[in-house]
Formats: C-alpha cells, sequence, structure tokens
C-alpha cells in the first residue's frame, strides 16, 4: 500500500500545515485531558462552556473543509449558509453528548487533514471567500485552522497557556489582530511593544505624538491582545504605568 503525502511541494505551505496539525493534536490533547463532567464548565470565553468551544472547533473543521473542496472541484460551497447559521450550530453542538462531542472533533479533523492532503498543488491558489466575506486563496485555510486550534485550545482553560502557542503563530496572530484594529481605527494613539525577541516587534499607532504603550512578552502581548488576559503586560502614558484595559471583543 502506497503512503498518501500532501501534494504540495511549497515548503512554506508545508510548514503551515505542520503547525495547524501540531495545533489540531494539541487540541486534541487538552480535549482528552477533561472528563465528560468537566465539559459542561466553563471556557475563558464569556458566555461560552468548554462544549461550546469543542463544538465551534468541530463545526470549523468542517466549513474550512468545505473551502478546500471549492478549490478542488471549481464548485461554490461557503463555509456557512450565514453568520446566523454558524451561531445555531455551535449551540446546537454544544448540547451533543459528550461521546458525540468528541467524535464531532475527531471524525471533522480528519476529513479536513484529508482533504488538505489530497488538494492539487495548483489548486491551492484558487480563491475562496471567507464567512466574513473575504477572497483568499485556498492556502489561507491554513492559517484560518491554525489560530483556531491553538488559540481555542488554551480558551479550554485547563492548564493550556499562549506560553504553550509557537512563536511563528503568535507573530501572525499579533499582525492579524494589528491589521484589523488599524482597519477599524481603534489603534489610534495605541503602540503595542513585544519585549524579549531578537528583532523588536512594534505595531500599532507608532507616529501618534504621545501613545499609550503596552508592553510585555510575545505570550503576555497575545493573550491580552486576543482578549484574554492582562497577565504579564503594562500600559505607560506619559510616564504613568497602568495594567491595559482588554481589546473587546475577543479575537476569535
Amino acid at each position: 500500500m502506497v503512503a498518501r503525502h500532501d501534494q504540495t511541494a511549497d515548503p512554506v505551505l508545508l510548514e503551515g500545515l505542520l503547525q495547524a496539525r501540531r495545533g489540531t493534536a494539541f487540541f486534541a490533547r487538552k480535549l482528552n485531558e477533561l472528563t465528560d463532567a468537566e465539559l459542561d464548565g466553563d471556557s475563558l470565553l464569556p458566555g461560552w462552556t468548554r462544549r461550546h468551544v469543542v463544538a465551534h472547533v468541530g463545526y470549523n473543521a468542517r466549513a474550512v473543509a468545505r473551502l478546500v473542496e471549492w478549490a478542488a472541484t471549481g464548485v461554490e460551497t461557503p463555509m456557512y449558509p450565514s453568520v446566523e447559521v454558524r451561531n445555531h450550530e455551535i449551540d446546537f453542538g454544544a448540547t451533543l453528548s459528550p461521546i458525540a462531542l468528541r467524535n464531532l472533533f475527531d471524525h471533522s479533523a480528519v476529513h479536513l487533514n484529508v482533504e488538505w492532503r489530497d488538494l492539487p498543488a495548483d489548486n491551492w491558489h484558487h480563491k475562496v471567500k471567507t464567512v466574513q466575506g473575504r477572497t483568499v486563496p485556498a492556502e489561507e485555510t491554513v492559517w484560518m485552522r491554525t489560530r483556531e486550534v491553538w488559540v481555542h485550545a488554551v480558551d479550554l482553560d485547563n492548564g493550556a497557556t499562549f506560553k504553550d502557542i509557537p512563536e511563528p503563530v503568535l507573530e501572525r496572530l499579533l499582525t492579524d489582530i494589528a491589521g484589523a484594529w488599524h482597519a477599524r481605527s481603534t489603534d489610534k494613539d495605541l503602540v503595542v511593544e513585544v519585549t524579549g525577541q531578537p528583532n523588536p516587534l512594534t505595531l500599532g499607532d507608532t507616529t501618534a505624538a504621545s501613545p499609550t504603550v503596552v508592553s510585555g512578552s510575545l505570550p503576555a502581548i497575545a493573550q491580552w491582545a486576543t482578549g484574554r488576559g492582562t497577565d504579564g503586560t503594562t500600559a505607560q502614558r506619559d510616564g504613568e504605568s497602568t495594567t491595559p484595559a482588554l481589546p473587546a471583543p475577543a479575537w476569535i
């Protein structure tokens, strides 16, 4: 029997697939550490139990797989019919039995991985559309999934932290968030400085005359920027130091 491998030879894409698969394995490990009863507990996301997080991650794999199928066949298959359908799906998934919820995560992750593996190399450049309406190449689905599994593993709130997330994932996550802030004009007079890096990373309104400067390590800043906590961060403005306010809403 011949082993099946990814059809792309693009080293950047292969590295991205590796991070997505590692994130999926990490989420699976944290999920497996939870008892069935613990699935009823609160997650780090307001209004969501751990059940909601698992349902979301499971259905997200199915949604991302639909985009990969779109790239493979040319037949338009949106992630979701609407945001309302997506939200209803998550609420329904949260009511599943523990074994069904765990199977949803496992089976959907395998399905997505197979869709990625079997996508012809040229089709990775085919255009698909995200639930937000952005038109992107199919290769973007890898990053879309990567950030979901790594960040939501932390949201299960059973020991995972942003320190567990690989630095390249955290750096790209921060770049995404800074871009979203800029597009919404919510970064006015805000500068974010990541400390302890070989290459300084500064984001935000770097031309502001008197900005609020939020600083901290890469994991601490990522935790703060995604709305998950302020541990390890400080905010300074006009010489005064405070605890930075959490951005809202929470990222993903």
